[in-house]
C-alpha cells in the first residue's frame, strides 16, 4: 500500500486507464468551454451590486442555479451552492439537528453512509443526540419496515444516500421520502453519486434536503450544492458565518467559474442520461459477463437489480485486494472509497452487508462512466482475469479449495 502511495509514474511509463468514476470524474470538455470565459474576462464578485462586473456574474450563479435545480425537479430558490457532498452533508445533519434540537434530539441514518455522514452523526452524539445507525440486509439495501420503527416522536432527521459509493447500490429513496413525510420527519439524502446519473424528482421522492457533488457528474472539483426544500419549509442552523452570502446560509464569495462548471454540467448530464445510462450498463454487463465466465468464485457485491450500472464491486475469493490493485498497475481502480483507502480495515461498507473479512480483503471496485469505451473494458478485462489466475496459482489456499478441503473448518494455529 505504501508503494502505492509513494510511487510516481517512471519517466516512459503510459499512465493507465482510468476505471474508478467513484472516487472523481474527468471534467467534460463543455464544461471547461463555459467556464473559461469567468476565469479571465468576467471576473467580477457575484455579490457586487454597484457595477457590471458583479452584475454579469451574478446573472452567470444564477443561471447556474437554474441548471442545478431543474436537473433534480426543484426551484432555483432551493439550492445553495457550497464546497462539495462533504460539506453539503455537514450543513444537513448538523444544522437541522441543532436547529431543531429544542424539541427533537434523535438523527436516524445508515451504516453504509459516507464518512462525512457518519462523522457528522458521531459530532452530534458527542452534543447530545441519540443517533441510530440503521443495519443494512446482505443485499446493501435497508428495511422499510424497520426504519419505520425506528423514528420516533423526537427524531429530527433522517439520513440516507441514495447510491452507494462503494457497492453501488441504490436504496428505495422514494418509499423512504413518503414515510418520513407522513411522519413528520425531515428526510436528506446524500446522493453525490446518483445527480445526473439516474433521474431524480424532489418533488415525487420527497426528499428535503439533498447533497450534490461537482466532481461526480463531470464538472469541477470545488462546487456542490445543498438543495433545501422551502414548502414545507426546513430551517437549519448555518455552519459558516460571515458575509450573509446564500440566504445566509452559506457565507462566502460564490465561485462563479466553479458554479457556472456546475451547472454546465448538470445540464449536460440532463440532454445526456438517457444515452450515458444506456452506455453504461452496457459495458457494466460486458465487464461482469466476462469477468465471470473466465474465473470461478468471483462475487458481486450488493443488490444485483437495485443498483447503479457503473459502479461494480467485486470480490475474488483466495486473492487479496491490495495484491491485485498493485498487479494491475495499468488501469487505475480502487479497493474502496478514496476517502477510507488509506487505511488497512476492510470496508466498513463490506462488513455492514455481511461480508466475510477474507472476501472484504479481496474486493475491486469497477468505475464505468460517460467517456469509458468498450475497449477499456475489454483490456482490463482481460488484465484481470490473467492476474487473478496468476495470484490464485501462488495461493495455497486456493490449492487446498482446488483438492476439496473445506478451509472454514481449518483449525489454524499459531506457532
Amino acid at each position: 500500500l505504501k508503494l502505492i502511495k509513494s510511487r510516481e509514474l517512471e519517466k516512459d511509463e503510459p499512465r493507465p486507464l482510468y476505471m474508478d468514476f467513484q472516487a472523481t470524474t474527468p471534467m467534460d470538455p463543455r464544461v471547461l468551454d463555459a467556464m473559461l470565459p469567468y476565469q479571465v474576462n468576467y471576473y467580477g464578485n457575484p455579490h457586487s451590486r454597484t457595477h457590471a462586473y458583479g452584475w454579469e456574474s451574478e446573472s452567470a450563479m444564477e443561471k447556474a442555479r437554474k441548471q442545478v435545480a431543474d436537473l433534480i425537479g426543484a426551484d432555483p430558490r432551493e439550492i445553495v451552492f457550497t464546497s462539495g457532498a462533504t460539506e453539503s452533508n455537514n450543513m444537513s445533519i448538523k444544522g437541522v439537528a441543532r436547529f431543531y434540537k429544542a424539541k427533537k434530539k434523535h438523527i436516524v441514518t445508515t451504516q453504509t453512509e459516507h464518512k462525512c455522514v457518519l462523522d457528522s452523526c458521531r459530532i452530534m452524539e458527542a452534543e447530545g443526540f441519540d443517533v441510530t445507525y440503521l443495519p443494512v440486509k446482505n443485499n446493501g439495501l435497508i428495511d422499510l419496515k424497520q426504519l419505520e420503527e425506528t423514528i420516533r416522536p423526537d427524531t429530527s432527521l433522517v439520513s440516507i444516500m441514495t447510491v452507494n459509493n462503494e457497492i453501488g447500490v441504490k436504496q428505495p429513496i422514494k418509499e423512504i421520502g413518503h414515510l418520513c413525510r407522513s411522519k413528520n420527519v425531515f428526510f436528506h439524502t446524500d446522493a453525490a453519486q446518483a445527480v445526473g446519473k439516474i433521474p431524480i424528482n424532489v418533488n415525487d421522492w420527497k426528499v428535503d434536503l439533498m447533497s450534490i457533488s461537482g466532481h461526480k457528474l463531470y464538472g469541477p472539483k470545488g462546487i456542490g450544492a445543498l438543495y433545501l426544500r422551502r414548502r414545507p419549509r426546513i430551517r437549519i442552523e448555518p455552519l459558516q458565518s460571515g458575509g450573509g452570502q446564500e440566504r445566509g446560509l452559506r457565507s462566502g464569495t460564490v465561485p462563479t467559474p466553479l458554479a457556472v462548471g456546475l451547472g454546465a454540467a448538470c445540464e449536460i448530464a440532463q440532454q445526456e442520461l438517457e444515452y450515458d445510462h444506456k452506455h453504461v450498463t452496457v459495458l457494466a454487463n460486458r465487464l461482469v459477463q466476462k469477468i465471470m465466465a473466465a474465473i470461478p468464485d468471483v462475487v458481486l457485491n450488493g443488490d444485483p437489480d437495485q443498483r447503479y450500472p457503473g459502479c461494480i464491486n467485486l470480490s475474488f475469493a483466495y486473492v487479496e485486494g491490495e495484491s491485485l490493485l498493485m498487479a494491475l498497475k495499468d488501469v487505475a481502480l480502487s479497493s474502496g472509497s478514496a476517502c477510507t483507502s488509506a487505511s488497512l480495515e476492510p470496508s466498513y461498507v463490506l462488513r455492514a452487508i455481511g461480508t466475510d473479512e477474507d472476501l472484504a480483503h479481496s474486493s475491486i471496485r469497477f468505475g464505468i462512466g460517460r467517456f469509458t469505451t468498450e475497449d477499456e473494458v475489454d483490456y482490463t478485462v482481460e488484465k484481470c482475469v490473467q492476474q487473478v489466475k496468476r495470484l490464485r496459482e501462488m495461493s495455497p489456499l486456493w490449492e487446498m479449495v482446488q483438492e476439496g478441503i473445506d478451509i472454514k473448518s481449518i483449525k489454524w494455529t499459531q506457532h
